[in-house]
Order: C-alpha cells, then structure tokens, then sequence
C-alpha cells in the first residue's frame, strides 16, 4: 500500500515538474502568442518558430523561417542581436546560426512548399533526412532558400486563404448565427 502511495505521488511530482519546465521553456510564446505576419498560434507551430531579438530590446516571435525572413526585410534600420530557431524535434529554441538546417524533404513547411527545419544536433537533422529527405544545410543556405521562396510562398497563401474564404462563405448559417 505505502509502495502505491509513493508511485503515486512520486509520478504527482514528475508531471507537475514536467509541466513547469515545459511552460518555463517557453516563454518566448508568452511574450509573442501569435506572428505578427500570418496570425498562427506560435505554440501550435513550437517545432518551427523563431525569435529575434534586436540591438534596441526589442524581440519578434514569428511562426517560422518565412515570416522571419519578412521582418528582418521590412525591419532594415533594426540590428537583430540573436536570431533563435525551434529545434524541430525537442521544440527548445537554438541558436539559428549554429543549427543544423533540412531543406526540402516530405514533411509539408510551415508558410512554405520547401519546408526548412532546424536540429541541434547533427545526428537528428541526418536521421530526419534518411526517414523525411531533404539536404543537410546551414543558416545561410536556409535563409537564402527562404527569400528565393518568398513570391511562390506568397502566392500559394494567397491562395490557399482565397479558397478558405470562398469556403467560409460557402458554408450555410447555423441556426441562431448572425452573420
């Protein structure tokens, strides 16, 4: 019976300590829920977001490669200070610049049809290339792939949210619904 009790309280104690450290290895979601950009719930999107941090204290949460890439282009007079990325895998942000970058591969991007993920280790980005394909690169690769990207990414958003409008407006009233 004491031995029930112990697990009990013992396996009490690991999930309230897993949920602290979880909601402690977050913060950055806190301070920017949403992307500023696209909308996306950053949390929803906790394997590919990213966060900048810039010379003036001021920071940007965004959903991902591609919507990083949109503020470090309209944000020009702004020095970035520390670029973060999710580790794909672990989801703890790393630094961007010394991530193991996957371009490519058959797992769908986030805001993009070339999808671009990060790894802090090596052996993670080369076992998710052997299971997912895709090319080992670095940050610059990955960046550069992104702003080549930029006007197929921009056209394929615009139209996937023209069909899920045209969709939206297709679906009938449910009763009591004001429109």
């Amino acid at each position: 019976m004491k031995r029930k009790i112990l697990c009990g309280m013992l396996a009490a104690l690991f999930l309230l300590t897993g949920v602290t450290v979880y909601a402690e290895t977050l913060p950055d979601i806190q301070a920017h829920k949403n992307c500023k950009y696209c909308g996306m719930d950053r949390e929803k999107f906790a394997h590919s977001r990213m966060l900048t941090k810039y010379s003036d204290g001021s920071s940007f949460g965004s959903c991902s490669l591609h919507c990083t890439a949109i503020d470090l282009a309209v944000t020009l007079d702004k020095q970035p200070t520390t670029l973060m990325v999710a580790d794909y895998n672990k989801k703890n942000l790393i630094d961007a610049e010394k991530a193991y970058w996957v371009i490519g591969g058959k797992k769908p991007g986030v805001m993009t049809k070339t999808a671009k993920w990060a790894f802090a280790d090596k052996k993670d980005a080369l076992a998710f290339i052997k299971e997912n394909g895709g090319k080992l690169a670095n940050f610059e690769d990955a960046i550069k792939a992104t702003y080549e990207d930029m006007y197929n990414d921009t056209k394929m958003i615009r139209a996937k949210r023209a069909k899920m409008k045209q969709m939206h407006q297709m679906q009938p009233m449910q009763p009591g619904e004001k429109k």
